[in-house]
């Protein structure tokens, strides 16, 4: 029996204590969540994916982002791809990913067919996102280095883990799922800039929803698929790094640390577009820019010259551009080819120059300016500065607005601070 299965099993199953603030944030995601996804029911691989789904028939079982129902594995697939669509969710820089696109759209697919309440749901979704982080620390730098997508691959443990959950799993039921899980879990950065990308988000919450309906029925995987020579870890270039992941699991959330987007675009560009923010540029002033960033980051977004709108959400040249031009960059609508072929644009660009800087975290970037009248300015920002909850809510609520309505916002959030079932919040979800 592998110890560090165990741990997560034992923890994913059993009693858990959070703080009001926990409570608060995981609510926050939710809404979060929500509002990217009908957001995004539109766009092409939302309708893609939700037609391939909604032809082949079968029980509706839960709602789709767009409308419609579906099979659970199906609406977990649908649902995970749309609310990724814009790439516009929720980060945990720990492990680089993605929590709430592969854990909620299972978790809440689960509740609304048990008819959940959704005190439920959120406690099934916040084990689930908690343990999706816990495995991107366990799996390492190292394995998203090698070309893995975290989003995918922890996260298809998180969504296995709230839907088992939502069963009712015992800790021998929940090592069965995880087990059963790491033979399913996959995803490529290959697909970034691409449709692929969000794929990867729904087929995480589509197998964690498979591989718990499969253990609930009896199937009998090993349950020792995580470690040793030929497991998950050791197989997908994880560092097998159990101590750091276990390390407070159960009484500190990492999750309580998850970093909400505000702007519609990978969020390797952010630290850069809020730096950007308190330098308050404008084109015809900018004679240079020069964007430091974490290493890692120039393999993720840093394209040079995109033509498309999914191109322009990695690419720190054209995104800090299109803010210096002032395109509003928390509109999903500002990232298309127009933007990308304004001369404007073009022109702006090619002043723009992005280094790495090995002396920066992950969460840091630092801009310099020299303006034409060859005056100088810098400023450095940092995602993990911690943000007032007051202030968070206000951006999270606001941010929703802008993408939903305020009614609907406002709907979904009292709905989640006051309580209800999980089929009244998934109604809500379609819209």
């Amino acid at each position: 029996m592998t110890e560090f299965t165990s741990a997560l099993a034992e923890f994913a199953s059993g009693p858990i204590s959070t703080s009001s603030q926990t409570r608060i944030v995981t609510s926050l995601s939710v809404l979060d969540w929500m509002a990217v996804g009908r957001a995004g029911a539109d766009e092409p691989v939302s309708m893609t994916v939700r037609d391939l789904v909604m032809g082949e028939g079968g029980t509706g079982q839960a709602h789709l982002f767009g409308g419609g129902r579906a099979p659970l594995r199906g609406a977990a697939l649908v649902n995970g791809t749309v609310s990724h669509a814009l790439d516009y969710d929720d980060t945990h820089f720990a492990h680089i990913g993605h929590p709430s696109v592969a854990v909620l759209p299972a978790a809440l697919a689960l509740c609304e067919w048990d008819d959940r309440i959704l005190v439920d749901f959120l406690e099934a979704a916040l084990v689930g996102m908690e343990l999706s982080i816990r495995m991107g620390l366990w799996l390492g730098r190292d394995h998203y280095q090698a070309g893995f997508h975290q989003t995918a691959t922890s996260g298809a443990f998180g969504a296995a883990t709230a839907a088992g959950r939502v069963l009712g799993f015992d800790v021998d039921q929940m090592r069965k799922a995880l087990g059963l899980t790491a033979t399913r879990a996959a995803g490529l950065k290959a697909q970034f800039g691409t449709m692929g990308k969000p794929y990867n988000a729904g087929l995480a919450a589509s197998a964690g929803v498979e591989a718990s309906l499969l253990v609930a029925k009896g199937f009998e995987p090993s349950s020792d698929a995580l470690e040793g020579p030929f497991g998950f870890g050791a197989t997908h270039q994880g560092q097998s790094a159990a101590e750091a992941a276990l390390n407070g699991l159960g009484e500190d959330w990492l999750f309580e640390s998850v970093s909400h987007k505000f702007h519609a675009c990978c969020h390797g560009l952010h630290a850069a577009l809020e730096a950007a923010l308190e330098l308050d540029m404008a084109e015809p002033e900018v004679a240079e820019i020069k964007i430091m960033t974490h290493p890692r980051w120039m393999s993720v977004c840093n394209q040079m010259s995109p033509t498309t709108g999914l191109g322009a959400k990695f690419s720190y040249r054209t995104v800090i551009a299109m803010q210096a031009l002032g395109y509003d960059t928390a509109l999903p609508a500002s990232y298309c080819k127009k933007t990308c072929a304004d001369p404007r644009l073009l022109s702006l660009r090619d002043r723009v120059t992005v280094e790495a800087d090995e002396t920066l975290s992950e969460t840091q970037a630092h801009l310099t300016l020299l303006r034409r009248d060859g005056i100088r300015k810098e400023a450095s920002h940092d995602l993990l500065t911690p943000m007032p909850l007051s202030e968070r809510e206000d951006r999270v609520r606001g941010k929703a607005t802008k993408l939903i309505g305020g009614d609907e916002a406002d709907a979904i959030w009292s709905m989640l601070r006051t309580g209800g079932r999980a089929r009244d919040l998934a109604e809500l979800l379609a819209g």
